[in-house]
């Protein structure tokens, strides 16, 4: 298939300044590598910490951008499980080692050589990226669209905290209720969950999208649920919800914080933490995630809201998101 030999793409050149559209070369793949003429792109709540220097290691300059849905157009010489013409999804994790003691025991979203899509590799804000096969999923033709994308971060690493809270769970709890939470509703109510969100302060239309996706209440953050919680997912990035949700925990229950960073946890007392609660932290995804996510959507079946934007106004979305602006998940379209 014939590509051309330029392409346009938002480009961040020195953190807290806006992304840049700038015309470059269409990137070749590597032996391993597959091209990728993109449909849609998921802005994600990390690609703004990115932005605002809170993720302090990216390569520059750099495109960011890890929720891609595209379609294959050239594929390097060692590609052997994709062809031209596929549809891919590419996420954040976009390459590991397979060598060290973390892939090695089946953590290799822990591999200590481990390259990331919009961090330490160029993303998915451009018309072309390219992935190396073994990190892409294929992707049904009823999710290559804008609403695909958001599975690829917000889906997946909803889909990783959620595996972590334990089957025994009823009472879920998720703070934050943005793109990961409206996916993960879906597919917790699905499984018979019963979901209590919390939101801003006073931010009645994200606890009335919540009410409407099946939460059985919705409140603010500092507000106490109706019911003691078996567990809770922390998608916002506010330290001072861990003790909250502590305090709203039952016994032997599990807070898990979904996010990539977040604001310091102010101390607490032993005693919220007491009787076997647990709290532990969800870092990236593997690929198993990715493949047993993938088999469970068609299932639910999950469906996406969410807000287009063209390419150049990636900056719009990015301060739409960072002021609280977006319900469901913000998508760049090419």
């Amino acid at each position: 298939m014939d590509t051309p030999d330029s392409m346009q793409a938002m480009v961040l050149e020195e953190a807290n300044h806006p992304l840049r559209l700038k015309t470059i070369p269409v990137p070749s793949p590597n032996e391993q590598q597959v091209l990728v003429k993109i449909i849609a792109c998921g802005v994600c709540r990390t690609d703004l910490h990115i932005v605002d220097g809170e993720l302090n290691k990216p390569k520059l300059p750099l495109i960011p951008g890890h929720e891609i849905v595209g379609v294959i157009v050239k594929k390097g010489r060692e590609v052997t499980t994709l062809d031209e013409g596929d549809v891919v999804g590419i996420p954040w994790l976009g390459y590991t080692c397979g060598k060290c003691k973390y892939c090695r025991t089946g953590k290799e979203n822990l591999c200590e050589n481990a390259l990331f899509t919009g961090y330490t590799i160029d993303g998915g804000y451009a018309e072309y990226t390219v992935a190396y096969e073994k990190y892409c999923f294929p992707l049904s033709e009823g999710y290559a669209t804008a609403s695909g994308s958001p599975l690829l971060c917000a889906g997946l690493i909803g889909y990783r905290s959620y595996s972590m809270v334990g089957d025994h769970v009823t009472n879920l709890g998720i703070y934050g209720f943005g793109a990961a939470a409206h996916i993960l509703i879906q597919l917790a109510i699905y499984q018979n969950k019963r979901i209590f969100a919390f939101t801003r302060e006073g931010d009645k239309d994200a606890q009335a999208f919540a009410l409407n996706l099946g939460a059985v209440w919705a409140g603010d953050s500092a507000q106490s649920p109706p019911e003691k919680l078996d567990a809770a997912i922390i998608f916002a990035p506010v330290g001072n919800l861990v003790p909250q949700a502590l305090m709203n925990l039952d016994k032997g229950g599990t807070v898990v914080c979904g996010g990539i960073h977040m604001s310091d946890i102010p101390s607490f007392p032993y005693k919220i933490l007491w009787e076997e609660r647990v709290i532990r932290s969800v870092a990236n995804l593997t690929r198993k995630d990715g493949e047993d996510f993938f088999k469970l959507v068609p299932k639910v079946p999950i469906k996406t809201e969410t807000e287009i934007f063209p390419l150049q106004k990636a900056n719009v979305a990015l301060d739409n998101l960072k002021s609280g602006n977006v319900h469901g998940a913000a998508v760049l379209v090419m």
